[in-house]
């Protein structure tokens, strides 16, 4: 896309280079607060129309462009967040985040900005694993906004508070009952390769249909979602027990004989692609602590396969 400085005149806008070098920091932002990369690319492009709907005289008055693209991006993605849950209450099944292939990321974090005590920092590799990801969506709109412009992109509070519309204080409250959330779920201290060794172990006792070392992989208290939006079969309810979820991948492999697994980065960890005739069909993320498989989140809505295809 050409974005020119005034009607006819064909000159480049000066400021297209330093306005556009924002989009991966916009659509980074908004997949954390929104769980979708589809719904993100939408919000960095309400953005910037946003941007170019001013008149040059006001965007030149605007002294921090950056600033004002997070701004705005944060607080449609807030509006788009009270709307979510009406939404999914209509969804049909299970709602799981969006999953992301590897090589997903392009910033290393915020330059510059204020200093965050490290123990109420997140790191943005941990802020997509499909754990995390999971907890935002307890939060409230605004517990979610907060938690993730301060610890995970190192916002002060008195930024926060420009972009949400509440005290300084009130954000602070926001972000330390979203870091309570967190904690209730602690992240899994397993070492990726040793989460890798164990999803491997997964994928060839499903394709094995071994039953009995699919039950030795998973947590006895393990629960499974899948994501089919009414749009492909899946489970409509979580499977809880590590048996019921054996059984269940058992029987799956029984009637899909033609399934290929392949093991990809999924959010930044271990993962599975299932492929049927070369065509992605489920993306499936993993939650393992203590040398256990707790959680299994199978995306099977097409619409969130996207990027996966190709």
């Amino acid at each position: 896309m050409t974005i020119r400085s005034g009607p006819g005149d064909g000159r480049l806008d000066p400021s297209l280079t330093v306005i556009m070098s924002e989009r991966r920091q916009l659509i980074n932002l908004a997949y954390r607060l929104l769980g979708s990369l589809a719904e993100a690319e939408d919000v960095a492009q309400e953005t910037y129309a946003r941007w170019y709907a001013m008149s040059p005289r006001q965007r030149n008055a605007i002294d921090s462009p950056g600033g004002w693209l997070t701004t705005v991006a944060s607080r449609i993605c807030l509006d788009l967040l009270g709307s979510a849950r009406a939404r999914r209450e209509s969804y049909v099944g299970e709602w799981i985040p969006e999953p992301l292939p590897d090589r997903t990321e392009w910033i290393n974090g915020r330059s510059g900005g204020t200093t965050v005590d490290p123990a109420e920092r997140v790191t943005l590799d941990e802020s997509i694993n499909m754990a995390f990801l999971v907890v935002l969506e307890s939060m409230t709109p605004a517990e979610r906004v907060a938690f993730i412009l301060h610890d995970v992109f190192g916002y002060s509070f008195t930024e926060v508070a420009e972009i949400v519309g509440r005290t300084p204080a009130a954000c602070r409250q926001l972000a330390s009952s979203a870091r309570r959330r967190i904690r209730a779920t602690p992240a899994s201290a397993t070492p990726s390769a040793q989460q890798a060794g164990i999803v491997r172990d997964f994928k060839q006792a499903w394709e094995a249909k071994d039953i009995h070392a699919l039950i030795g992989l998973l947590d006895p208290d393990a629960t499974a979602i899948a994501d089919g939006g009414g749009l492909v079969s899946a489970e409509l309810r979580p499977i809880e027990g590590g048996e019921q979820i054996a059984r269940a991948f058992v029987d799956l492999a029984g009637r899909a004989p033609n399934l290929t697994m392949l093991e990809r980065s999924v959010n930044g960890q271990p993962g599975l692609v299932a492929q049927l005739d070369g065509v992605t069909v489920a993306v499936i993320a993993f939650d393992v602590a203590d040398d256990r498989i707790k959680h299994v989140w199978a995306v099977r809505n097409p619409d969130k396969l996207r990027p996966w295809t190709g």
